[in-house]
């Protein structure tokens, strides 16, 4: 993957909470830190808007990115954001170092597809469920996916779709997957239609009811008889 992605940065010196808030409050700016690999971290902080601008493309939270601090260059991807409460906004952002040769761990997220065409639904009339929205790789940072596509169009209803009914791309695994078979989560099912148990097989209530009305219709025929 090619780095299609660039932030400039400056080195933060004043540093701890308060110097934070006045980052984030006067200058419009983020407080980040970018680490790893075989440099010290380095504090920094970003323009709040070209931040804000990056994360709205949804391949920048899985991209090798370059962040330009000063004359230096560093080749990094997005590890964590945190964000207000309430607000939502971005309070701090954390990169992490990567090295072309390195392979590192990135969640990269699912594009779920044909999910109104898929059988369990069109033709079953059940409802698909999300029980992941990304998956963690591992990989070189070239191998990075964009997304991960999981193609719906054959899934029924009641069946569940794990990780390893997912097609990877070369060069990238499952991080879940490469600790054993235990950890074949699932990411996606179809659910029945609400009731669809029900349509064919009476309740056990129903079955007693039926079963009384029989006896009580074969005792009226015994006296019946009994009276001619």
């Amino acid at each position: 993957m090619s780095d299609q992605f660039e932030l400039n940065a400056e080195v933060r010196n004043d540093l701890g909470k308060g110097a934070s808030r006045r980052l984030r409050r006067s200058a419009d700016l983020v407080p980040a830190i970018v680490y790893g690999g075989d440099k010290n971290p380095v504090p920094l902080t970003l323009v709040r808007k070209d931040l804000e601008k990056a994360l709205e493309n949804e391949a920048f939270y899985s991209h090798v990115l370059k962040l330009n601090v000063g004359s230096d260059k560093e080749k990094a991807i997005l590890k964590d954001l945190q964000r207000h409460p309430a607000k939502n906004h971005v309070m701090h952002a954390d990169f992490l170092r990567v090295d072309d040769n390195v392979a590192i761990k990135v969640h990269v997220p699912i594009h779920f597809l044909n999910e109104e065409a898929c059988v369990g639904v069109k033709m079953q009339g059940g409802l698909v469920q999300h029980q992941a929205t990304d998956i963690e790789v591992q990989c070189l940072p070239a191998n990075i996916p964009e997304y991960i596509e999981v193609d719906m169009i054959e899934v029924e209803t009641g069946q569940i779709v794990h990780l390893s009914d997912v097609t990877l791309p070369e060069g990238v695994t499952s991080v879940a997957l490469a600790l054993g078979e235990s950890h074949d989560l699932a990411i996606a099912s179809v659910l029945a239609p609400k009731g669809s148990d029900d349509v064919d097989d009476a309740s056990p209530a129903e079955d007693a009811e039926g079963a009384e009305g029989d006896a009580e219709d074969a005792g009226n025929a015994e006296g019946g008889n009994s009276e001619d």
